[in-house]
This record gives C-alpha cells, sequence and structure tokens, in this order.
C-alpha cells in the first residue's frame, strides 16, 4: 500500500495522535500506531510529531503502513538466559543488541519472538507479555508476563512506581555530589524526532536517582534507580547534568573500546503480581562492560 492522506476531522480537535491513528482502519491499534510514528512512517501538515501531540483539526496526514512491522510477531527461537521463571512471569537478563519487540528495522530476531516459542502469552497481541522494556544496546534485567493475570498485576505495578529497576552506569565525568534526584520531564525532541530531550512539544514527568559507587580518573561508576520509565530517560538525565553515559553515541560520545553505552540494568525487584511474594533478582556486568570499567580504572 502507498501512502495515504487522511484529513483529521474537525470532531477530533484535541484527540492525541496516536488514539487518532490507532481508530483508522490501514493502522487498527495504538501499538501498531506507536510503530508508525517511530518508524518516521507518519506526518501531520508534513512534520513528525510525537505520539502525544494534540490534533487542532484539520491536518493532513500523511502515512505509510508499507512499514509498519507484521502485526502479529511469528514464534522462532532466541537464545536468552531466564534469571527467574515461575507460572506467572519470567525476568530475562537481555543481552545487548537484542531489540525486545518487531518494529522497523527488527522485524525478526527479538526477544518477544523467542519468548512466544516459549508459550508466552498475555497482553497487546503485538506486544504480548511486555510491560516495560529496554533499549537494544541496554543489557540486563525484563520482566515479562505469561499470564493475562500477571500482565494486568505488572501493569498496575508500573503504574504505581512499585517496579524497582536499578541500574549501574558509567559516566564520563565527575559528580558535584555523592547522590541526587534528577525531576525534569522529557519527550520527543522539538528539533530530532529520533531522540529524547527536554527540549520538547510533549514533554512527560521524568524521575532519576543516583549514586556515586566509585570515583574514577575520568568516569564515575553510578547506582541510578528510575521512578519514572521514559525512553532513554536515564541516558538523557544523566547527559542533562553533564555526566553523559560512557559509549552513548547518541547523547554524549564514544568510548574507545566500547562499542554500546555502559548501561546495565543490574537489579529488578517487586511484589509478585499473583501471588504477592517479594521477587528480587540481580544481574552481574556482562564482560564487554566489566572490561571497561577496568580499562577506566586504569585511565
Amino acid at each position: 500500500m502507498s501512502a495515504t492522506l487522511r484529513r483529521v476531522p474537525d470532531g477530533a480537535a484535541g484527540e492525541r495522535l496516536d488514539r487518532f491513528l490507532a481508530g483508522l482502519s490501514e493502522v487498527g491499534s495504538r501499538a501498531a500506531a506507536e510503530r508508525l510514528l517511530g518508524a518516521g512512517s507518519v506526518l501531520v501538515d508534513g512534520v513528525p510529531r510525537a505520539k502525544s501531540h494534540r490534533l487542532a483539526g484539520g491536518e493532513q496526514i500523511t502515512l505509510d503502513p508499507d512499514r509498519l512491522a507484521q502485526a502479529a510477531p511469528e514464534p522462532a527461537p532466541v537464545d536468552v538466559r531466564i534469571a527467574y521463571e515461575d507460572g506467572h512471569l519470567l525476568v530475562v537478563d537481555k543481552p545487548a543488541g537484542l531489540v525486545v519487540h518487531p518494529g522497523a528495522g527488527h522485524a525478526t530476531g527479538t526477544l518477544v519472538q523467542g519468548l512466544l516459542h516459549r508459550g508466552l502469552t498475555g497482553g497487546d497481541p503485538e506486544r504480548p507479555g511486555i510491560v516495560h522494556r529496554l533499549d537494544r544496546d541496554t543489557s540486563g534485567l525484563l520482566v515479562v508476563s505469561l499470564t493475562q493475570a500477571a500482565y494486568a498485576g505488572l501493569r498496575a505495578l508500573v503504574r504505581r512506581r512499585a517496579l524497582e529497576r536499578e541500574y549501574l552506569a558509567l559516566v564520563r565525568g565527575r559528580p558535584r555530589s555523592r547522590a541526587g534526584r534528577i525531576e525534569a520531564p522529557i519527550g520527543r525532541d522539538r528539533h530530532d524526532p529520533t531522540r529524547m530531550s527536554l527540549d520538547s512539544e510533549s514533554p512527560r514527568d521524568a524521575v532519576t536517582h543516583f549514586e556515586v559507587v566509585e570515583l574514577l580518573p575520568e568516569h564515575a561508576l553510578l547506582h541510578v534507580r528510575l521512578e519514572t520509565g521514559r525512553t532513554h530517560q536515564i541516558r538523557v538525565h544523566l547527559a542533562a547534568i553533564g555526566l553523559p553515559v560512557a559509549g552513548d553515541s547518541t547523547y554524549g560520545t564514544p568510548e574507545r573500546g566500547l562499542e554500546r553505552q555502559f548501561l546495565h540494568a543490574a537489579r529488578l525487584a517487586f511484589p509478585h503480581p499473583v501471588t504477592g511474594a517479594p521477587v528480587d533478582v540481580t544481574s552481574p556486568l556482562p564482560d564487554d562492560l566489566a572490561a571497561a570499567l577496568e580499562r577506566a580504572r586504569l585511565a
């Protein structure tokens, strides 16, 4: 299907862009709308907009459904370590380079397809079991539901901010304090929709806590805790206070010998969404980050 044009009716004034798109027959769901927006396949009067952009009515929407990833991911074997498992959920120790769910440029070989191969169910059929995610080049722990009951419970934990997500980050620079709290709304960058930024037309609340674990000659190793879970939140917040994550070519600078950002989801803790029992899982630094940390200590 070629790119199509749709006029926003006056009655849709004030509606979010993603919700409007989800109601179109060519799109069909919020997840599909988000994938189109993330792929840059939607323009509003010729300009890319964030999913939360409020429509005024009368705009011309251009969309290219041909770039939409396959709606229902096909199961396929994917090698991934399971850090915790019961009849309701899994905690996956995701390696760097593995994409969580299919999208533009990543139609196959994703974590969701590997989990579908294991019988994953629950939640959005286009992103089954997924209640939070990690960037492709961020390693570490991710919880995934196996049942609809677990999915609903995990979603409730995320809304209540009861899903504890803790990271290790190596940053370039020297923190001004041993610990801190960064509270700064972020959203799609006003000028570059591929980046997240504090300079956004659609900012959302974002809170990040950090604590210094180790001071190094040119870097610092931080323990970082998310209070909210916005896209690229840690990377954007730390760069905003002059402490870019080492190896982050998007929000900082590349690091010699490091092929990705030094960011690892090291701990995940939460009350079980079905039984209420505490779940507390940790993951050690992978080899590439452990080696980078040793190099930073010797700099």
